[in-house]
Protein backbone atom coordinates (compact mmCIF):
# COMPACT_ATOMS: atom_id res chain seq x y z
CA UNK A 1 0.00 0.00 0.00
CA UNK A 2 1.36 3.29 -1.14
CA UNK A 3 -0.24 6.62 1.04
CA UNK A 4 0.00 9.33 -1.48
CA UNK A 5 -0.58 13.26 -1.18
CA UNK A 6 0.08 13.89 2.06
CA UNK A 7 2.04 16.27 4.93
CA UNK A 8 4.08 14.12 6.35
CA UNK A 9 5.14 14.07 9.88
CA UNK A 10 7.97 11.95 10.40
CA UNK A 11 9.16 12.56 14.23
CA UNK A 12 12.06 10.25 14.68
CA UNK A 13 15.47 11.18 14.25
CA UNK A 14 14.82 12.41 11.07
CA UNK A 15 11.87 14.56 12.45
CA UNK A 16 10.89 16.10 9.19
CA UNK A 17 7.96 17.48 7.99
CA UNK A 18 7.58 16.56 3.61
CA UNK A 19 5.10 18.37 1.81
CA UNK A 20 3.70 16.36 -1.04
CA UNK A 21 4.43 13.09 1.13
CA UNK A 22 4.07 9.25 0.72
CA UNK A 23 4.93 6.31 2.87
CA UNK A 24 5.36 2.94 0.99
CA UNK A 25 3.49 0.22 3.39
CA UNK A 26 4.94 -3.29 2.94
CA UNK A 27 2.86 -5.98 5.31
CA UNK A 28 3.36 -4.64 9.02
CA UNK A 29 6.41 -2.03 8.21
CA UNK A 30 7.29 1.27 6.50
CA UNK A 31 9.64 0.55 3.30
CA UNK A 32 9.45 3.71 2.07
CA UNK A 33 9.30 7.76 2.88
CA UNK A 34 9.49 10.03 0.38
CA UNK A 35 7.30 12.73 -1.60
CA UNK A 36 4.81 11.47 -3.86
CA UNK A 37 6.61 11.70 -7.28
CA UNK A 38 9.50 9.57 -6.10
CA UNK A 39 7.40 7.34 -4.49
CA UNK A 40 4.60 6.44 -7.16
CA UNK A 41 7.49 7.00 -9.90
CA UNK A 42 9.07 3.79 -8.26
CA UNK A 43 6.14 1.67 -7.51
CA UNK A 44 3.51 2.34 -10.21
CA UNK A 45 1.84 -1.22 -9.29
CA UNK A 46 1.22 -0.06 -5.70
CA UNK A 47 -2.39 -0.27 -4.34
CA UNK A 48 -2.87 3.54 -3.36
CA UNK A 49 -4.46 5.28 -0.53
CA UNK A 50 -5.28 9.14 -1.31
CA UNK A 51 -4.42 11.65 2.19
CA UNK A 52 -5.77 14.19 -0.24
CA UNK A 53 -3.50 16.99 1.64
CA UNK A 54 -4.64 15.34 5.28
CA UNK A 55 -1.72 15.53 7.64
CA UNK A 56 0.31 12.07 7.89
CA UNK A 57 1.74 11.23 11.00
CA UNK A 58 2.83 8.19 13.53
CA UNK A 59 -0.26 6.00 15.28
CA UNK A 60 -0.23 7.52 18.70
CA UNK A 61 1.22 5.85 22.34
CA UNK A 62 -0.63 5.44 25.52
CA UNK A 63 1.84 4.81 28.20
CA UNK A 64 -0.38 3.72 30.88
CA UNK A 65 -4.17 3.23 31.31
CA UNK A 66 -7.20 0.99 32.60
CA UNK A 67 -9.55 -0.97 30.08
CA UNK A 68 -11.29 -2.11 32.60
CA UNK A 69 -12.59 1.46 33.92
CA UNK A 70 -14.89 1.87 30.82
CA UNK A 71 -18.05 1.18 32.66
CA UNK A 72 -17.47 3.83 35.23
CA UNK A 73 -18.67 6.86 33.21
CA UNK A 74 -22.12 8.30 34.29
CA UNK A 75 -22.28 5.74 37.27
CA UNK A 76 -23.66 7.01 40.22
CA UNK A 77 -22.21 6.13 43.57
CA UNK A 78 -23.82 4.78 46.58
CA UNK A 79 -22.23 6.50 48.98
CA UNK A 80 -21.22 10.07 50.20
CA UNK A 81 -18.93 12.09 47.11
CA UNK A 82 -15.39 10.39 48.02
CA UNK A 83 -13.31 13.36 49.72
CA UNK A 84 -10.07 12.08 49.11
CA UNK A 85 -7.50 9.55 47.25
CA UNK A 86 -8.27 6.54 49.64
CA UNK A 87 -12.29 6.84 49.09
CA UNK A 88 -12.45 7.31 45.76
CA UNK A 89 -10.48 3.93 45.59
CA UNK A 90 -12.91 2.36 48.24
CA UNK A 91 -16.40 3.73 46.44
CA UNK A 92 -15.63 3.65 42.96
CA UNK A 93 -12.62 1.48 41.56
CA UNK A 94 -12.42 -0.96 44.02
CA UNK A 95 -16.19 -1.76 43.90
CA UNK A 96 -16.57 -1.41 40.43
CA UNK A 97 -13.54 -3.98 39.21
CA UNK A 98 -14.93 -6.84 42.07
CA UNK A 99 -18.27 -6.50 40.20
CA UNK A 100 -16.64 -7.50 36.71
CA UNK A 101 -16.79 -11.01 34.83
CA UNK A 102 -14.79 -11.90 32.36
CA UNK A 103 -17.87 -10.82 29.78
CA UNK A 104 -17.64 -7.23 31.28
CA UNK A 105 -13.77 -7.58 31.06
CA UNK A 106 -14.03 -8.06 27.27
CA UNK A 107 -16.30 -5.75 26.02
CA UNK A 108 -14.74 -3.13 28.36
CA UNK A 109 -11.98 -3.61 26.48
CA UNK A 110 -13.78 -3.42 23.41
CA UNK A 111 -15.28 0.10 24.06
CA UNK A 112 -12.10 1.78 24.99
CA UNK A 113 -10.42 0.15 21.91
CA UNK A 114 -12.82 1.90 19.70
CA UNK A 115 -12.33 5.20 21.61
CA UNK A 116 -8.65 4.11 20.53
CA UNK A 117 -9.05 3.86 17.33
CA UNK A 118 -11.38 6.90 16.16
CA UNK A 119 -8.84 8.96 18.39
CA UNK A 120 -5.64 7.56 16.24
CA UNK A 121 -3.98 5.68 19.19
CA UNK A 122 -2.50 2.52 18.02
CA UNK A 123 -0.26 1.53 21.16
CA UNK A 124 -1.82 1.25 24.74
CA UNK A 125 0.12 0.01 27.74
CA UNK A 126 -2.63 -1.60 29.95
CA UNK A 127 -3.13 -2.24 33.63
CA UNK A 128 -6.26 -4.40 34.59
CA UNK A 129 -7.71 -5.64 38.07
CA UNK A 130 -10.97 -7.95 37.68
CA UNK A 131 -10.59 -9.37 41.18
CA UNK A 132 -13.35 -11.96 40.79
CA UNK A 133 -12.50 -12.78 37.46
CA UNK A 134 -8.31 -13.05 37.49
CA UNK A 135 -7.68 -16.50 35.71
CA UNK A 136 -7.68 -15.64 31.91
CA UNK A 137 -8.67 -11.98 32.16
CA UNK A 138 -6.00 -10.87 30.25
CA UNK A 139 -6.65 -13.72 27.48
CA UNK A 140 -9.89 -11.95 26.88
CA UNK A 141 -8.40 -8.48 26.68
CA UNK A 142 -5.89 -9.84 24.20
CA UNK A 143 -8.70 -11.25 21.92
CA UNK A 144 -9.94 -8.02 21.79
CA UNK A 145 -7.07 -6.13 21.22
CA UNK A 146 -6.34 -8.78 18.13
CA UNK A 147 -9.98 -8.36 17.02
CA UNK A 148 -9.17 -4.56 16.74
CA UNK A 149 -5.93 -5.09 15.35
CA UNK A 150 -4.16 -2.73 17.67
CA UNK A 151 -1.19 -2.85 19.63
CA UNK A 152 -1.02 -3.46 23.59
CA UNK A 153 1.21 -4.42 26.38
CA UNK A 154 -1.00 -5.79 29.27
CA UNK A 155 -0.75 -7.10 33.25
CA UNK A 156 -2.59 -7.61 35.75
CA UNK A 157 -2.87 -5.79 38.96
CA UNK A 158 -1.35 -8.13 41.80
CA UNK A 159 -2.59 -6.66 45.31
CA UNK A 160 -3.08 -8.18 48.79
CA UNK A 161 -6.46 -6.17 49.31
CA UNK A 162 -8.47 -9.32 48.48
CA UNK A 163 -6.56 -11.68 50.44
CA UNK A 164 -3.62 -13.79 49.39
CA UNK A 165 -5.08 -16.48 47.18
CA UNK A 166 -6.51 -13.58 44.62
CA UNK A 167 -2.79 -11.82 45.24
CA UNK A 168 -1.39 -15.64 44.00
CA UNK A 169 -3.68 -15.72 41.51
CA UNK A 170 -2.77 -12.57 39.81
CA UNK A 171 1.02 -13.56 39.86
CA UNK A 172 0.17 -16.64 38.38
CA UNK A 173 -2.29 -14.40 35.63
CA UNK A 174 0.78 -12.17 34.91
CA UNK A 175 3.61 -14.82 34.94
CA UNK A 176 1.17 -17.08 32.36
CA UNK A 177 0.42 -14.57 29.79
CA UNK A 178 3.52 -13.01 29.81
CA UNK A 179 4.94 -16.60 28.81
CA UNK A 180 1.85 -16.52 26.26
CA UNK A 181 2.34 -12.89 24.28
CA UNK A 182 3.72 -12.97 21.13
CA UNK A 183 6.03 -9.69 21.61
CA UNK A 184 4.45 -8.02 17.94
CA UNK A 185 0.92 -7.02 18.56
CA UNK A 186 0.65 -8.69 22.08
CA UNK A 187 3.13 -8.21 24.83
CA UNK A 188 3.21 -8.85 28.76
CA UNK A 189 4.44 -7.00 31.82
CA UNK A 190 4.37 -8.08 35.67
CA UNK A 191 1.34 -5.53 36.89
CA UNK A 192 1.32 -4.35 40.59
CA UNK A 193 -0.92 -2.22 42.14
CA UNK A 194 0.33 0.46 44.72
CA UNK A 195 3.02 0.13 47.53
CA UNK A 196 0.10 0.87 49.62
CA UNK A 197 -1.79 -2.30 48.92
CA UNK A 198 1.50 -4.79 48.66
CA UNK A 199 2.72 -6.39 51.58
CA UNK A 200 6.79 -7.44 51.44
CA UNK A 201 5.82 -10.82 51.16
CA UNK A 202 3.74 -10.23 48.32
CA UNK A 203 6.18 -7.79 46.64
CA UNK A 204 9.23 -10.68 46.97
CA UNK A 205 6.82 -13.12 45.19
CA UNK A 206 6.11 -10.69 42.45
CA UNK A 207 10.25 -10.13 42.21
CA UNK A 208 11.18 -13.41 42.39
CA UNK A 209 8.54 -14.70 39.62
CA UNK A 210 9.43 -11.79 37.18
CA UNK A 211 12.70 -12.64 37.51
CA UNK A 212 12.44 -15.65 35.99
CA UNK A 213 10.62 -14.07 33.45
CA UNK A 214 12.89 -11.33 32.31
CA UNK A 215 10.87 -8.81 32.48
CA UNK A 216 10.33 -5.67 34.84
CA UNK A 217 6.82 -4.45 36.68
CA UNK A 218 3.92 -1.69 35.70
CA UNK A 219 3.00 -0.23 39.09
CA UNK A 220 1.59 3.42 40.05
CA UNK A 221 3.81 4.93 42.32
CA UNK A 222 3.28 7.34 44.98
CA UNK A 223 0.35 8.80 43.42
CA UNK A 224 -1.63 9.89 46.90
CA UNK A 225 0.12 11.25 49.82
CA UNK A 226 -1.65 8.09 51.59
CA UNK A 227 0.64 5.92 49.58
CA UNK A 228 3.68 7.67 51.14
CA UNK A 229 2.03 7.83 54.59
CA UNK A 230 1.82 3.82 54.66
CA UNK A 231 4.80 2.78 52.76
CA UNK A 232 6.66 5.14 56.08
CA UNK A 233 4.24 3.24 58.76
CA UNK A 234 5.45 -0.25 57.43
CA UNK A 235 8.69 -0.02 56.70
CA UNK A 236 10.47 3.37 57.41
CA UNK A 237 10.88 4.49 53.71
CA UNK A 238 9.01 6.63 51.46
CA UNK A 239 7.63 4.82 48.74
CA UNK A 240 10.54 4.69 45.70
CA UNK A 241 12.83 4.00 48.89
CA UNK A 242 10.58 0.98 49.46
CA UNK A 243 10.56 -0.36 45.98
CA UNK A 244 13.99 -0.09 45.02
CA UNK A 245 14.85 -2.22 48.07
CA UNK A 246 12.17 -4.71 47.09
CA UNK A 247 14.02 -4.84 43.63
CA UNK A 248 11.05 -3.66 41.77
CA UNK A 249 12.73 -0.65 40.30
CA UNK A 250 14.48 -1.10 36.95
CA UNK A 251 15.32 -0.22 33.50
CA UNK A 252 11.98 -2.37 32.38
CA UNK A 253 9.89 -0.84 35.04
CA UNK A 254 7.09 1.94 35.28
CA UNK A 255 6.50 3.96 37.52
CA UNK A 256 2.87 5.70 37.19
CA UNK A 257 2.26 9.22 38.50
CA UNK A 258 5.04 9.65 40.33
CA UNK A 259 3.26 12.74 42.08
CA UNK A 260 4.53 12.66 45.57
CA UNK A 261 8.40 11.91 45.52
CA UNK A 262 10.74 14.27 46.72
CA UNK A 263 14.70 15.09 45.26
CA UNK A 264 16.52 11.94 46.69
CA UNK A 265 13.86 9.54 44.90
CA UNK A 266 13.88 10.88 42.00
CA UNK A 267 17.37 10.43 41.60
CA UNK A 268 17.04 6.85 43.11
CA UNK A 269 14.11 6.12 40.05
CA UNK A 270 17.26 8.44 37.34
CA UNK A 271 19.90 5.56 38.89
CA UNK A 272 17.64 2.70 38.33
CA UNK A 273 16.60 3.65 34.54
CA UNK A 274 12.72 3.55 36.24
CA UNK A 275 10.13 4.73 33.04
CA UNK A 276 7.76 7.78 34.55
CA UNK A 277 4.68 8.16 33.32
CA UNK A 278 2.90 11.45 33.92
CA UNK A 279 -1.14 11.21 33.72
CA UNK A 280 -2.05 15.14 34.21
CA UNK A 281 -6.09 14.69 33.37
CA UNK A 282 -6.47 12.02 36.19
CA UNK A 283 -4.32 13.37 38.24
CA UNK A 284 -6.60 16.28 38.38
CA UNK A 285 -9.57 14.62 38.50
CA UNK A 286 -8.26 12.58 41.83
CA UNK A 287 -7.01 15.75 43.17
CA UNK A 288 -3.82 14.40 44.14
CA UNK A 289 -1.43 16.82 43.55
CA UNK A 290 1.10 17.93 40.44
CA UNK A 291 4.25 15.55 39.72
CA UNK A 292 7.82 17.23 39.19
CA UNK A 293 7.85 16.81 35.69
CA UNK A 294 9.99 18.96 34.71
CA UNK A 295 12.47 18.33 37.51
CA UNK A 296 12.45 14.50 36.45
CA UNK A 297 12.89 15.16 33.09
CA UNK A 298 15.76 17.52 33.72
CA UNK A 299 17.50 14.90 35.84
CA UNK A 300 17.48 12.60 32.47
CA UNK A 301 14.04 10.63 33.68
CA UNK A 302 12.25 9.07 30.68
CA UNK A 303 8.68 10.42 31.59
CA UNK A 304 6.21 9.53 29.36
CA UNK A 305 2.37 10.19 28.72
CA UNK A 306 -0.68 8.40 29.49
CA UNK A 307 -4.14 8.85 30.66
CA UNK A 308 -4.93 6.78 33.48
CA UNK A 309 -7.96 5.29 32.19
CA UNK A 310 -9.61 8.72 30.57
CA UNK A 311 -10.72 9.17 27.11
CA UNK A 312 -7.77 7.53 24.23
CA UNK A 313 -7.96 11.16 22.79
CA UNK A 314 -3.97 11.48 23.78
CA UNK A 315 -4.57 14.80 22.30
CA UNK A 316 -6.05 16.01 24.98
CA UNK A 317 -3.59 14.51 27.38
CA UNK A 318 -1.16 16.63 25.75
CA UNK A 319 -2.67 19.88 25.98
CA UNK A 320 -3.67 19.20 29.34
CA UNK A 321 -0.14 18.24 30.10
CA UNK A 322 1.29 21.71 28.59
CA UNK A 323 -1.33 23.75 30.51
CA UNK A 324 -1.57 22.38 34.15
CA UNK A 325 2.06 22.56 34.71
CA UNK A 326 2.25 26.57 33.96
CA UNK A 327 -0.69 26.81 36.36
CA UNK A 328 0.68 24.79 39.12
CA UNK A 329 3.76 27.08 39.05
CA UNK A 330 2.29 30.32 37.93
CA UNK A 331 4.68 30.51 35.34
CA UNK A 332 3.70 30.37 31.60
CA UNK A 333 7.54 29.94 30.66
CA UNK A 334 7.30 26.38 32.09
CA UNK A 335 6.37 22.79 29.88
CA UNK A 336 6.81 24.30 26.54
CA UNK A 337 5.17 22.12 23.55
CA UNK A 338 8.08 20.84 22.80
CA UNK A 339 8.38 18.82 26.35
CA UNK A 340 4.84 17.66 25.88
CA UNK A 341 5.71 16.48 22.34
CA UNK A 342 8.93 14.98 24.13
CA UNK A 343 7.46 13.26 26.91
CA UNK A 344 4.38 12.28 24.51
CA UNK A 345 6.65 10.78 21.26
CA UNK A 346 9.47 10.20 22.19
CA UNK A 347 9.35 9.05 25.24
CA UNK A 348 6.82 7.04 24.48
CA UNK A 349 8.09 4.96 22.06
CA UNK A 350 10.99 4.33 24.06
CA UNK A 351 8.79 3.05 26.70
CA UNK A 352 7.11 0.83 23.94
CA UNK A 353 10.71 -0.05 22.51
CA UNK A 354 10.34 -2.29 25.95
CA UNK A 355 8.41 -4.66 24.60
CA UNK A 356 7.64 -4.19 20.93
CA UNK A 357 9.96 -4.56 18.52
CA UNK A 358 9.90 -2.94 15.71
CA UNK A 359 10.39 1.22 15.42
CA UNK A 360 7.08 2.91 16.96
CA UNK A 361 6.20 7.08 17.01
CA UNK A 362 8.16 7.30 13.65
CA UNK A 363 7.61 7.03 10.07
CA UNK A 364 10.82 5.66 9.49
CA UNK A 365 11.91 2.66 6.93
CA UNK A 366 11.74 -0.14 9.18
CA UNK A 367 9.00 1.22 11.25
CA UNK A 368 5.79 -0.38 12.27
CA UNK A 369 3.05 0.64 10.18
CA UNK A 370 0.79 2.78 12.92
CA UNK A 371 0.44 5.57 10.88
CA UNK A 372 -3.03 7.72 11.04
CA UNK A 373 -4.24 11.00 9.22
CA UNK A 374 -6.13 13.85 10.31
CA UNK A 375 -7.89 16.32 8.84
CA UNK A 376 -5.96 19.58 10.21
CA UNK A 377 -6.14 22.52 8.00
CA UNK A 378 -3.53 25.04 9.20
CA UNK A 379 -4.82 28.75 9.22
CA UNK A 380 -0.99 30.03 9.49
CA UNK A 381 2.11 28.58 8.46
CA UNK A 382 3.16 24.87 9.75
CA UNK A 383 6.88 23.52 9.75
CA UNK A 384 8.73 20.88 11.95
CA UNK A 385 10.29 23.71 14.04
CA UNK A 386 6.14 25.41 14.94
CA UNK A 387 4.63 21.85 14.91
CA UNK A 388 4.47 21.02 18.72
CA UNK A 389 2.60 24.50 18.89
CA UNK A 390 0.09 23.81 15.67
CA UNK A 391 -0.51 20.29 18.02
CA UNK A 392 -1.33 21.54 21.30
CA UNK A 393 -3.70 24.40 19.47
CA UNK A 394 -4.92 23.08 16.66
CA UNK A 395 -5.18 18.96 16.48
CA UNK A 396 -7.19 16.99 18.17
CA UNK A 397 -7.51 12.97 17.89
CA UNK A 398 -11.01 14.60 16.50
CA UNK A 399 -9.22 15.21 13.65
CA UNK A 400 -8.12 11.32 13.03
CA UNK A 401 -9.71 10.36 9.67
CA UNK A 402 -7.89 7.30 8.97
CA UNK A 403 -6.35 4.72 11.55
CA UNK A 404 -3.65 2.49 10.61
CA UNK A 405 -1.86 -0.16 13.02
CA UNK A 406 0.44 -2.73 11.23
CA UNK A 407 -0.36 -1.54 7.99
CA UNK A 408 -4.22 -2.59 8.46
CA UNK A 409 -6.57 -0.11 7.86
CA UNK A 410 -8.52 0.03 10.95
CA UNK A 411 -10.69 2.98 9.99
CA UNK A 412 -11.09 5.07 7.10
CA UNK A 413 -12.75 8.00 6.34
CA UNK A 414 -13.87 7.59 10.29
CA UNK A 415 -15.95 4.42 9.27
CA UNK A 416 -14.35 1.68 11.51
CA UNK A 417 -13.60 -1.57 9.67
CA UNK A 418 -12.21 -3.99 12.20
CA UNK A 419 -15.37 -3.25 15.30
CA UNK A 420 -19.18 -3.01 15.09
CA UNK A 421 -19.52 0.09 17.51
CA UNK A 422 -23.26 0.16 17.45
CA UNK A 423 -22.96 -3.62 18.40
CA UNK A 424 -20.40 -3.17 20.93
CA UNK A 425 -22.27 0.27 22.36
CA UNK A 426 -25.04 -1.63 22.79
CA UNK A 427 -24.01 -4.58 24.53
CA UNK A 428 -21.48 -2.39 26.91
CA UNK A 429 -24.88 -0.46 28.09
CA UNK A 430 -26.47 -3.56 28.67
CA UNK A 431 -23.46 -5.15 30.94
CA UNK A 432 -22.36 -1.66 32.45
CA UNK A 433 -26.34 -1.61 33.89
CA UNK A 434 -26.18 -5.04 35.76
CA UNK A 435 -22.55 -4.15 36.58
CA UNK A 436 -23.97 -1.20 38.84
CA UNK A 437 -26.63 -3.09 40.00
CA UNK A 438 -23.98 -5.84 41.28
CA UNK A 439 -21.73 -3.09 43.37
Amino acid sequence: MLITNGKLVTFGEANELIEEGAVLVERDWIAGVGTTAELTERYPDEEILDARGRLVMPGVICAHTHFYGAFARGMSLKTEPPANFPQILEYLWWRLDKALNLDDVRFSALVCLVDAIRNGTTTLIDHHASPNAVAGSLDVIAEAVTEAGLRACLCYEVSDRDGEEIALEGIRENERFIREANGDQLAGTFGLHASLTLSDETLQRAVEAAGQLDVGFHIHVAEDKADVADSLKKSGLRVVERLEKAGILGPKTIAAHAVHIDAFETDTLRETGTKVVHNPRSNMNNAVGVAHVLRMLRRGIEVGLGNDGFSNNMFSEMETAYLLHKLAQEDPRVMGADQVLEMAVRNNSWIADLFFSKPLGELSVGASADIILLDYVPTTPLDAGNLPWHLIFGMNGGQVSTTIASGRVLMKDRELLTLDEEAITARSRDLAQKVWARM
